[in-house]
């Protein structure tokens, strides 16, 4: 097994920093909707958007 050159470390290192920041990015957008539609779930009929049509005055 030879040693890897240094273009090749290079290459290695950023690939593997790319893959773990692309990787969380997606995890934050995925979690963030997740926690999102969870919490829209347990405060069905709570939140604003769910009863502002009933405090708006009809005009």
């Amino acid at each position: 097994m030879g040693a890897l050159s240094l273009t090749s470390k290079i290459f290695t290192n950023s690939t593997f920093a790319l893959t773990i920041i692309v990787g969380t990015l997606f995890f934050e957008c995925a979690f963030n909707q997740g926690a999102d539609a969870i919490y829209n779930n347990l405060n069905k009929g709570k939140l604003w958007k769910h009863i502002k049509h009933k405090c708006e005055n009809k005009e």
